[in-house]
């Protein structure tokens, strides 16, 4: 007979208990507890992620029903509502924060096995930011506007996998830009960002720290033409120019424009990057591959719990979508790991099915569409029922 534990015990397996246990001693995380695990809490709360619970009571429902095989889960009995709000409430989100960052480890380390995009040995990474909009009389502590609501998730996308590979959660207000001067990056990262993070001094920071960019220059930028280079078919300028509030610079200040004609939209579009040894033709494809990142917000909002919220506090806001991103992780770390081409909506829509069934992961994730082994016994049993002795 075949013996397995749920498919959501099996996905809660990524993340070792003893790797949470440290997370939990780390923040103090069950400092006040009274018989509710910080474990418990985790569970429920990618519960309400992976089976798309729309509130507590859904959560705490949900769980309730299947009591039989919450065992599994390392989970005694079912939360109690209050108990999870306050939870939510009280206990530190960077316990959630610290999660994350131990299973990107393995995330990553997955992912250096596949197959890159690009033959540069950079590490390239998309830097973006997407806006979670909220009910300014309910979140009175997230004001954005006048009537308006929000807060701002900023984002690093690592396209060795297509993993956020860092995450900070800020007010709505917050600037692209003034988010992006507190990360730091390695040397030798291809960084890739839209023109909202358009900042002449971060540029010349990022490249004393010999970190590349590919960016577009905004239409009303000045410059003086350095030197000009020989452009390939394709690319109508490729050169190399100093930007007007930065002459008093030198070399180091030295960035590469590259115009090239997108015949899609039958217009020009202008980039800009300090690297000067890739192709022209490389380039455009790093500021076209930016698009991922805009996909991954897309589907972070549509197929995860982010856009509703089942806490009005900061804390509870923070927490829910740490162990959404946490979430992500998991399908992404599933999707590397399956020999079936899924779609990471299919993957999601029919996971959110099979969480508590109990069959072999990845067997299912390989073949979704084979019925599972039959039970040693059962079709004998099945026989006599159907048929008397």
């Amino acid at each position: 007979m075949n013996r397995v534990c749920s498919i959501f015990s099996q996905i809660l397996s990524l993340i070792p208990r003893t790797l949470f246990d440290d997370a939990v001693q780390k923040h103090h995380a069950e400092r006040h507890a009274r018989g509710f695990s910080s474990r418990t809490q985790f569970v429920a709360m990618l519960f309400c992620q992976l089976g798309h619970a729309q509130s507590l009571r859904e959560i705490t429902g949900g769980l309730a029903a299947c009591e039989g095989k919450l065992r599994h889960l390392g989970v005694e009995d079912p939360p109690k509502r209050s108990t999870l709000s306050y939870a939510n409430q009280h206990r530190p989100w960077q316990l959630y924060q610290t999660v994350f960052n131990q299973l990107l480890a393995r995330c990553q380390a997955e992912a250096a096995g596949l197959k890159r995009k690009f033959r540069f040995k950079h590490k390239l990474l998309s830097l973006d930011s997407t806006v979670i909009p909220l009910c300014l009389s309910v979140f009175d502590w997230a004001q954005y506007k006048r009537s308006k609501g929000a807060v701002k998730l900023h984002l690093v996308l690592d396209h060795d996998g297509y993993l956020p590979s860092y995450a900070v959660l800020t007010d709505g207000k917050t600037a692209d830009i003034t988010a992006a001067k507190t990360m730091t990056f390695a040397a030798g990262t291809m960084l890739v960002f839209d023109r909202g993070y358009a900042d002449y001094n971060w540029w010349l920071q990022l490249t004393r720290q010999k970190v590349h960019f590919v960016t577009r220059l905004k239409d009303d930028a000045e410059y003086s033409i350095v030197e000009p280079r020989i452009a390939p078919a394709g690319i109508i300028r490729d050169e190399v120019i100093l930007l007007a509030k930065q002459d008093a610079l030198g070399a180091e200040a030295h960035l590469r424009r590259i115009e090239i004609w997108v015949e899609d939209k039958q217009d020009t579009m202008v980039f800009l990057t300090n690297n000067v040894k890739l192709a022209a033709s490389t380039i455009a494809a790093i500021y076209k591959e930016r698009w991922q990142i805009e996909l991954f917000f897309k589907a972070l909002k549509q197929s995860l719990k982010i856009k509703t919220f089942v806490g009005t506090t900061e804390n509870a806001v923070q927490t829910q979508i740490w162990t959404a991103l946490i979430a992500m992780l998991m399908i992404k770390y599933v999707q590397m790991k399956s020999t079936f081409h899924w779609s990471l909506s299919n993957l999601v829509a029919l996971l959110r099915q099979q969480l508590f069934v109990y069959r072999d992961l990845f067997t299912w994730l390989n073949d979704p569409y084979q019925a599972p082994p039959a039970l040693e016994g059962l079709h004998d049993a099945q026989l006599k029922l159907a048929f008397g002795d």
